[in-house]
């Protein structure tokens, strides 16, 4: 394959891919991104002119006020958390690769977008790439609308490479282990009476359109062969894993769902609703992680270590600790570069 770049060809490519944020925690860049996520039909799971009104008459001309100041309370020198763990975590994986992968960055929803990173691929002559949708448990609405976004714009391309997904590392040991790293020294610290693992929250009806689950009360708590890629099932064998290798006892950890977004039924139990809920069974010292994520976000920095840390006090609770999500450590990129390394040799 001849490059029409004067940059030397790779002849792998590695493209990590993450949600997406806002430019600046302006209403504006707030309103654009939202505007740009929410209308994906992957999202938003709806009729389109419902879709439509919802997004542009009530959900972004108004919502882009209040998140404002949630964003300007996370937002830290270089950007939003995201972005700049998201390029650590890049840098990481590339030296952990070294020269012969071409390891780069893209975000589903505005900069840097897909589209660039993949014309940047073929630039440099990329035969094999490799993309790592950053969403350790698989749904449709994160995971299903980056492969449906990265298969369209390399089509527009030309298919100028082979395309190799690697998704679905709900309980993948490297993962694990690193997620298990980010708490340990924090669970150390203290005695605490119980572990909360809270996971982003998606709609009933997006569970069931996937899977066909949500039929019988219990019938997430372990995967099913026919369901493998049912979400909330998936959340349990990571909290399962989690609790294992952090030596949890099993009376002492939960998991729960967060941030809501629409009025119809999202998968349960609700974080908010669990906070009463374990006070009121006698629990002081509440330790929470977010394993949904591999990277520090709105949702983790501002809704659950400000929101529900205030909500946690205002029940009367002694104690509150999130732990990082697995961003740029050492052990979650060596995970990455064994996996890549993996992929690329087969």
């Amino acid at each position: 394959m001849q490059s029409n770049s004067s940059q030397p060809e790779t002849e792998f490519g590695v493209l990590l891919i993450n949600l997406g944020t806002p430019k600046s925690p302006t209403k504006k860049d707030i309103r654009r991104y939202l505007r740009e996520f929410l209308s994906d039909p992957k999202v938003m799971t709806m009729k389109p002119a419902l879709r439509w009104t919802l997004v542009n008459l009530i959900i972004v001309p108004f919502r882009p006020k209040r998140l404002v100041p949630a964003y300007k309370m996370i937002w830290l020198d270089d950007g939003s958390p995201l972005l700049v763990y998201s390029r650590a975590l890049r840098e990481a994986l590339a030296t952990q690769l070294g020269d012969q992968y071409f390891v780069d960055l893209a975000m589903r929803y505005q900069a840097p977008d897909i589209g660039s990173a993949l014309s940047r691929m073929k630039e440099r002559g990329v035969r094999k790439l490799i993309v790592l949708p950053q969403f350790p448990q698989y749904s449709e609405s994160a995971t299903g609308s980056i492969v449906a976004r990265v298969k369209e714009k390399v089509e527009e391309l030309g298919s100028p490479f082979e395309v190799e997904m690697l998704y679905d590392f709900h309980d993948a040991p490297g993962f694990i282990r690193a997620q298990a790293e980010t708490a340990r020294p924090l669970l150390a610290q203290t005695e605490w009476d119980h572990v909360l693992f809270s996971y982003h929250g998606l709609p009933e009806s997006q569970i069931r359109a996937v899977t066909g689950c949500l039929a019988t009360e219990d019938c997430c708590q372990r995967i099913r062969a026919i369901g493998h890629r049912c979400y909330r099932a998936q959340c349990f064998e990571t909290s399962r894993a989690l609790a294992e290798s952090l030596k949890i006892n099993p009376d002492r950890w939960s998991t729960s769902f967060q941030s809501r977004l629409t009025r119809e039924p999202w998968i349960k139990p609700y974080t908010d609703f669990v906070l009463p809920e374990l006070y009121d069974r006698g629990v002081r010292t509440l330790f929470v992680m977010c394993p949904s994520f591999t990277a520090d976000n709105l949702e983790t920095a501002e809704e659950v270590n400000i929101r529900l840390r205030a909500q946690w006090a205002e029940l009367g609770g002694t104690a509150f600790e999130v732990a990082a999500c697995v961003n740029d450590s050492p052990t979650y990129a060596e995970a990455l570069a064994q996996w890549v390394t993996q992929l690329a040799e087969s």
